[in-house]
């Protein structure tokens, strides 16, 4: 810490002595007709020009100098000597400088001896002047928690991280683009709602001063946009930010990115060749291939992908049926080691539990996970064929739940009915949402649902093993 205060002081030191001079070190408005890396593409040795970014390397030479200067999109190199520039400028304003610096520079294009594209600087403009001093290589900041803490470090000094959050912005970018050539309509929903609902999670609580009640941050948005349905929006969807007031790990973060999609006269069929097209048509244009390298596994997403039967996964494994007595679910599960530890639990609970033990192996391709029991999803139709399993899939790409899926439930009566089944054995006062059962007894038509989890998505195209590392800013603890 002594050691960063003395680096902190030098800097200061130079920036009051910028000062004294009368030059601002925290300039204003720079005219930066193009990234560096368009200017590459645009003009040639000779060129005048315009440009700013942060200097990220610095090499002197008596009375002329060198350096990198970096903008988001690339580096170029600037020369800079006393002669050219005005000695006084030169030794009381360029000598000045650091590294982190932000910097626009006026001047031509030349190419050096050993053939690299320079500015030969004619007029420099301090920018910006950085207090404190930036890691030389990365391994100076070894600290995985100061990386998540300090990420505009992170993004300054680290090529690869500021790629994967432009591959964030893509994938983003992209399914916002075939979902409009589709004819979606893109629509917001409440974030603040005063019933937490459209999925299972603990909820975050608030309280609005001016109306005097609480409200929730949204679990999903999911009823909100089947009521959107109802008003006559054949095709939606929400790029959306949920709340969740779980755990943190790896793969969860309390606030997270879904994409929330629902088309009127589809079901969960469509959904699966919907979720087929999204993945192949994105990752085509942002990583060249469908083929993703994800770990140590190289997934192929040509379609069709397979399929894989919950219901007949249980039963060969722990003997479950789901037409099963929740007593009986219980003994095959004790008599397989599972230790049940609250004495009173519902049948949807115990489903819970049975499908947190069998996800499946993911490896070279996705799978659809399908015929979940009914008790798992009450916003889904059941099956025609058997009413006990629910039209529905989950998605398992590299290990990991990534996406789900369902025909929508749109008899209102068998809707209010779920609700109420979801109560049972639930803790202080629980409401159903009426006005969701209301907006369907005015009909809503069949129709197929689909979320997909972004951050997890970011996670598989940028091959990245943590949520942490795809969410610019995710959640941590107080610094002590």
């Amino acid at each position: 810490m002594e050691d960063m205060n003395e680096y902190v002081q030098q800097r200061l030191d130079k920036l009051n002595a910028i000062k004294e001079i009368g030059i601002e070190p925290y300039g204003r408005r720079f005219d930066k007709p193009a990234t560096i890396e368009a200017m590459f593409k645009e003009l040639k040795e000779g060129d005048s020009v315009q440009t700013a970014g942060r200097i990220t390397a610095l090499r002197e030479h008596g009375k002329s100098s060198f350096f990198d200067l970096r903008d988001a999109s690339s580096r170029i190199q600037v020369y800079v000597k006393a002669d050219i520039l005005g000695k006084d400028i030169y030794n009381n304003i360029f000598k000045r400088l650091d590294i982190g610096d932000i910097l626009g520079v006026k001047g031509k294009l030349f190419k050096t001896h050993t053939g690299e594209i320079t500015i030969n600087a004619e007029e420099i403009t301090i920018l910006a002047k950085g207090l404190r001093p930036l890691p030389e290589k990365w391994h100076g900041l070894k600290d995985v928690d100061t990386r998540y803490r300090q990420r505009y470090v992170d993004l300054i000094v680290n090529e690869e991280v500021r790629k994967v959050f432009q591959v964030r912005s893509r994938i983003i970018s992209k399914i916002r683009e075939m979902l409009d050539k589709k004819g979606f309509l893109e629509v917001e929903t409440p974030m603040m709602q005063s019933m937490a609902g459209g999925a299972a999670g603990e909820p975050f609580k608030t309280h609005h001063n001016a109306l005097d009640i609480d409200l929730y941050l949204r679990l999903a948005p999911e009823l909100y946009l089947k009521r959107l349905l109802v008003g006559g929006f054949d095709k939606v969807y929400e790029l959306n930010r949920n709340f969740r007031n779980e755990g943190i790990s790896v793969r969860h973060n309390p606030e997270f990115t879904m994409i929330e999609i629902y088309e009127a006269y589809s079901d969960c069929a469509g959904m699966m060749q919907l979720t087929e097209e999204i993945f192949n048509y994105t990752a085509n244009d942002v990583l060249g291939t469908n083929k993703i390298k994800f770990g140590e596994e190289l997934i192929d997403l040509t379609p069709p992908w397979p399929r894989w039967s919950f219901a007949e996964e249980i039963k060969k494994k722990f003997d479950i049926n789901p037409d099963d007595s929740s007593e009986a679910w219980i003994k095959k599960l004790q008599a397989k080691g599972v230790d049940f530890k609250a004495k009173d639990i519902t049948r949807s609970q115990i489903a819970n539990i049975i499908t947190e033990m069998l996800e499946p192996e993911t490896g070279a391709r996705p799978i659809f996970v399908i015929d979940l029991f009914a008790e798992l999803c009450p916003l889904a139709k059941r099956k025609k064929d058997n009413p006990l399993l629910t039209d529905r899939f989950e998605l398992f790409m590299g290990g990991m739940e990534i996406a789900n899926a369902y025909s929508e439930l749109n008899d209102p009566i068998e809707q209010k009915k779920r609700f109420e089944e979801q109560l049972i054995g639930q803790e202080g006062v629980k409401k159903i949402d009426e006005d969701f059962v209301r907006a369907l007894e005015y009909g809503m038509p069949p129709a197929g649902g689909l979320g997909i989890g972004i951050d997890r998505m970011v996670m598989l195209f940028a091959n990245q093993p943590s949520i942490r590392d795809v969410i610019l800013f995710p959640q941590l603890k107080p610094e002590a």
